[in-house]
Parts: structure tokens; sequence; C-alpha cells
């Protein structure tokens, strides 16, 4: 019989990954030597990969052979490979790749472990240059950071009107969800772009209210629910029904601010 498994050795050993993710990534931020197009069969348009993406993967895929051999593994760079457990890690070494090449501190690290029943059960955003690891679980989050450990907690705000919003790109949404995007920034007070998974941290930490966006994968989008969910706040698709690992994805502090906002996305919605 299997023995029954540690949350806390598991929350222990992801923010392993994220450390061995940043020692491989380290070296490589603002000193980039080369960045290669992966090309249209991701996304049109230039799409960007690096050494950096694939060191970083691979060093966590080597601690998880090592240490968790059992677990499978879901990863944006290499091949995925099959999980003995039921549970799965998914990796994406570096979460906002253009931001990275640009020199900006909004690229983070993610990290997420996913039960046989298909529903991440931690995540890790973790933006090191910043010196910032938003971790989430079932019932809690916190950031580590330099200032130490301090527990993650929406904000109180209640109305789309109030809310400050994000989204990475509104240019990556199809027309009907450019729509459905306009009619959400023209309600709320502030509207803010190009922040990748870090808008999810912050509306984990309780400065941003929404985040929506759309044509996700997996590993972009399983370790933001335990991060959000685990400080208070709402994640689901555009729809208003469980979220999908991939696709459409909303996260907001509130039901009132997400009741509001699904009176838009759902004429989006997949």
């Amino acid at each position: 019989m299997t023995a029954p498994r540690s949350p806390d050795a598991d929350l222990a050993f992801a923010a392993r990954l994220a450390d061995a993710a940043w020692a491989a990534i380290s070296i490589h931020f603002r000193n980039l030597s080369g960045v290669d197009d992966k090309g249209p069969v991701h996304r049109p348009g230039f799409d960007p990969v690096t050494e950096a993406d694939r060191t970083a993967e691979l060093a966590m895929r080597a601690l998880v052979t090592a240490e968790r051999p059992d677990d499978g593994v879901t990863g944006e760079e290499f091949p995925e490979t099959p999980s003995n457990s039921g549970y799965r890690w998914y990796f994406d070494p570096i979460d906002g790749t253009r931001a990275f090449v640009a020199g900006l501190p909004v690229w983070t690290t993610l990290i997420a472990l996913v039960g046989p029943d298909g529903v991440p059960v931690i995540g890790v955003i973790d933006q090191p240059v910043l010196g910032e690891r938003y971790i989430g679980w079932p019932g809690g989050a916190r950031v580590d950071s330099v200032h130490g450990s301090t527990p993650l907690r929406v904000s109180a705000c209640a109305d789309l009107r109030e809310a400050t919003i994000a989204t990475t790109d509104p240019f990556l949404f199809s027309p009907p969800e450019q729509g459905a995007w306009n009619h959400l920034r023209s309600a709320a007070r502030i509207t803010r772009y190009g922040l990748d998974a870090y808008a999810y941290a912050r509306l984990a930490g309780g400065t941003i209210d929404l985040v929506a966006e759309s044509g996700l994968k997996s590993w972009d989008v399983a370790a933001l629910i335990p991060v959000v969910r685990g400080a208070g706040g709402l994640a689901t698709d555009w729809r208003g029904s469980a979220p999908k690992l991939g696709g459409q994805i909303v996260c907001c502090s509130s039901q009132a601010v997400l009741d509001q906002a699904l009176l838009a996305l759902r004429r989006a919605a997949d």
C-alpha cells in the first residue's frame, strides 16, 4: 500500500523546486545570449523561448525524478511523463518570457501539484528577482519574502466600478472576447496589462481585484488556482463554472465582482 502523502512535505518540495529553477535562471536574467522562436505552432507571431526556460525546467524535472519518481510531470518545454501515483507536477519555468527577455521583473516560475481528481492542490508563483514567493494550498496562502512569511488575503472590493483589473494582452483575445474585455475595462477603475501570472499573485495579495485571460495552457493555469483560492479569492471559467486546466479563466476578489464580470464574459465563453 502506498503511504499517504504529506501536504507539508509536498509544500516543502515545491519550494525546493522553485529554488532549483531560480538557480538555473539567475545567470541568464538580463544576460541572454540568444532568444529562439517556438513558431506559430504555439501562437501567431514571435513566441520566445530561452535557454533559461529549458535549463530551469530540466532542473525541476531532475528533482522529481530523484525524489518523487512515481509522480508525473507536465511542463511547457519538454514531453509529459507518466504518473504512477495519480499526482502530477505542472511546470512553467518562465511564465512571461517576453518580460524576461525585456529584463522586466514581472515574469514568474509556476509550479503546481495536481491530485488524482485533476484538481490543483498546491500552487507556487515565484518571482525571485523581487524576492516574492506566493504559495497556495487548500485553506490557505502566504507570500514568503525578505520580510518573512505573511498570510495572503484578497481585497474587500465588491464592486467592479471600484476594481483594479488586469489581463496580459487584450490582443490575444478573439473579437468576441475583446468585446467582453472592453466591457470590463470601461466599467473598472484601473486596468493594467503585461503582468502574466504575477497579476494573479497580486490578486491574492489584495492589490488587484480581477484577472481574466483566455487561450491558456495547463501549465499556465494549474499554479494560479490554489494561490487565489487559498487567499480567499474565486477562480472560474468565463461561464462561472469550475475552471479547466487551460482555456478561459477569471479570478476575482469577491463573488460580487465575479457576478458583475460574468455578465460580460459569458457572452464570449467557450
